[in-house]
């Protein structure tokens, strides 16, 4: 991989990993179109470009980050619970990911997979937007904050973000839904994806970083050079893509989306039929 790849596949992770279209699967696809080979390399360098978004977010969202250390530190009640509902969220996905993270690796890391969850992902977003505009005034509960959530709440994001162990899902739009479904304002579910998605990430990368460190060989195919700038270029094409997410749901909500991963869908099963692009 050359200087500008690591730089098109940063900017990619970065615009994408925050918004409910699936970075994995993005990243999937541009490896696809650049003709780089399916490694172990390339698996590791597209989770350890993910800093670059987890740096983003700190630095979007100092201030409550700083409340989550200080609740860590006994200093801030509010923070302390915020950090307990984000640790029994995280949870789930670190279980699932241990245990089935060679099976997903094998059956799902392809672009049929991923073509099939981009589509399912899109239909659901729909499904959802629907049932928002058209519940009762009595069943939209989508008014709490971030304070309201209860461990069990946190418990069932959770288990909603196992789902996005299937690549092409979307991490963040299992979070964003499963808060929405509890009840959240849309702002707060935003904001809850995000600081849930900083530890999942940070998680992530740290797994994915050791193997950097004990087999030669990664480092050898991705030098630190590369992976810098990577992980630069993500972090200014999200700390871009989280101002305007936030703006965007707000006032027009997450249906945009559902539209564009059934045309994204469309579009790939089209080139894949075509023998243009390998599935894996």
């Amino acid at each position: 991989m050359n200087w500008w790849q690591s730089i098109l596949i940063g900017l990619v992770e970065g615009l994408t990993e925050y918004l409910p279209v699936s970075s994995t699967g993005h990243i999937l696809l541009v490896q696809k179109l650049l003709g780089l080979p399916s490694t172990e390399s390339s698996k590791a360098f597209a989770v350890v470009v993910q800093v670059g978004a987890i740096l983003a977010v700190l630095g979007l969202y100092f201030q409550r980050s700083r409340s989550l250390l200080e609740g860590l530190l006994g200093k801030n009640p509010q923070g302390l619970l915020l950090l307990r509902n984000i640790m029994i969220a995280f949870l789930p996905a670190v279980a699932v990911g241990l245990l089935f993270e060679k099976r997903i690796d094998q059956y799902l890391l392809g672009l049929w997979p991923v073509t099939a969850a981009w589509f399912v992902g899109g239909v659901a977003i729909l499904a959802v937007a629907w049932f928002k505009r058209n519940a009762a005034p009595g069943a939209r509960r989508a008014g709490l904050g971030l304070e309201d959530i209860t461990p069990r709440s946190a418990f069932l994001i959770g288990l909603l973000q196992c789902v996005a162990m299937w690549p092409g899902t979307s991490r963040s739009l299992m979070v964003i839904v499963g808060g929405l479904l509890i009840g959240l304002h849309m702002v707060a579910a935003v904001e809850f994806s995000f600081l849930l998605g900083m530890v999942t990430l940070t998680a992530a990368s740290g797994y994915k970083a050791l193997k950097f460190v004990r087999n030669p060989e990664l480092l050898a195919d991705y030098s630190v050079g590369t992976m810098l700038l990577g992980i630069l270029a993500a972090w200014v094409a999200a700390v871009l893509s989280v101002k305007w997410m936030v703006g965007w749901l707000q006032v027009r909500g997450i249906t945009a989306f559902g539209h564009y991963r059934i045309g994204l869908a469309v579009v790939v099963t089209g080139l894949l039929m075509a023998k243009l692009i390998e599935p894996r």
